[in-house]
């Protein structure tokens, strides 16, 4: 008895470990490397190099956008803050290559050179840049530039001024002949350009007598500058105050003088509850849920991508109701319906001139060279066709009625 129990516990192991070959063999047609399907090693990894951290609003914008779609797509992240301008994005993009990232993305326009070049150093590595312009015209397939129709955020944003204007004017807290806004932006780049451009023409559509005055600080990050540039505007009869650099600076200034305050990538509301408006912002989380997308099914990424108010790329805060003025929430609605419809289009040259005269044409640079030559008709159809022959800002034309106050700043 006790041989013939130990003849089938013999027989037994040996089938059992017939089947454990057959199961191996098995899983091994499935996974020829013998990986542990628990693990995370053909993870996608995403590379971040971002000009300044969160105390830049700017910067916050991308990282809050990029934390967003990397979690909601189930994807490892690794980000490189605080790299500036030069050779050091070079170097950022050199380790998270090294860390083996599939994915590097820059946020600022001074990085793109060093982006180009490390994209043709590492081929197999995809590389995406905001507000680059030169991705449609270099020829990598490895390399794409991306933003969104911001100006049309801040035509909205502009109207939720042109309406605070109006209020305050039938207050007789000054004429209609005194409504004159003050802007703080960084830079003379067709971006800043473009962008207090269309807020002004949104303010414009509801207040016709608005004119704006515009102080440039020459730094995209500067508080004190911001703050300095905003009080002088204000000294300087400026009724209300927008920005587009990327501190505290403005919005503080407005607190504390008590002047209206249109800010940039986010709320202020906290911080400035008593002259915050509204803001108008780009949601990254779109593209960069786009480009983690195109690289997990092999699929090309767009040399130029366009957000737009459509996709959810432009967006605008909730409105401080406690100071916008009444009926604010539903002209912003009523001209994002017509923007969306094409019935309302931000640059239409109807509604602006330039020295005095409508424009019926203009060249813009577009296909970017060193001397930024003109090479493009932009204008069709009645209007200036911003952000659709490349995806970075391309208006630079100083219309009427908004004043320079420094332009050492290009």
């Amino acid at each position: 008895m006790k041989k013939t129990t130990k003849i089938l516990a013999l027989v037994l192991a040996l089938v059992l470990a017939i089947g454990c070959v057959f199961c191996l063999a098995g899983c091994n047609k499935e996974n020829p490397e013998n990986k542990d399907p628990n693990t995370n090693e053909d993870t996608l990894k995403v590379g971040f190099i971002f000009l300044h951290d969160e105390n830049s609003t700017y910067d916050k914008n991308f990282i809050v956008a990029a934390e967003a779609a990397c979690k909601e797509l189930g994807v490892e992240y690794i980000m490189k803050k605080n790299i500036p301008e030069n050779a050091k994005c070079q170097e950022a993009a050199d380790d998270l290559v090294d860390e083996g990232c599939d994915i590097i993305f820059a946020d600022s326009f001074g990085h793109e050179s060093y982006m180009i070049e490390a994209a043709k150093e590492y081929p197999e590595v995809q590389f995406c840049h905001a507000t680059g312009t030169r991705a449609h015209t270099e020829g990598l397939a490895n390399y794409s530039n991306a933003f969104a129709s911001i100006y049309e955020g801040r035509y909205l944003a502009g109207i939720a001024a042109g309406m605070k204007l109006n209020e305050m004017i039938a207050a007789g807290k000054f004429t209609a002949e005194e409504a004159k806004m003050g802007y703080v932006g960084a830079f003379t780049y067709a971006e800043v350009i473009s962008g207090y451009t269309s807020f002004f023409l949104g303010a414009k559509s509801v207040c016709p007598t608005v004119t704006m005055e515009v102080q440039f600080t020459g730094s995209w990050y500067d508080e004190a500058a911001e703050k300095e540039a905003a009080t002088a505007l204000i000294n300087n009869g400026c009724k209300l105050i927008s920005q587009h650099a990327d501190s505290m600076g403005a919005p503080t200034a407005c607190e504390t003088a008590g002047v209206p305050n249109v800010s940039y990538n986010g709320s202020t509301q906290t911080a400035c509850p008593n002259t915050f408006i509204v803001s108008s912002r780009i949601d990254w989380t779109p593209y960069f849920k786009h480009m983690i997308t195109c690289v997990k099914e092999g699929k090309d990424i767009e040399d130029d991508w366009t957000g737009t108010l459509e996709t959810g790329s432009v967006v605008l805060t909730e409105i401080n109701e406690s100071v916008a003025a009444e009926g604010t929430a539903e002209a912003i609605a009523d001209a994002k319906a017509k923007l969306i419809a094409g019935e309302l289009h931000v640059f239409d040259a109807a509604t602006f001139t330039k020295d005095g005269a409508p424009l019926t044409s203009y060249i813009a640079d577009v296909d970017t060279d060193n001397d930024y030559t003109p090479d493009t008709e932009v204008i069709k159809d009645g209007y200036f066709h911003e952000s659709e022959f490349r995806s970075a800002p391309y208006f630079d034309i100083q219309i009427d009625n908004i004043k320079l106050l420094n332009t050492a700043f290009g």
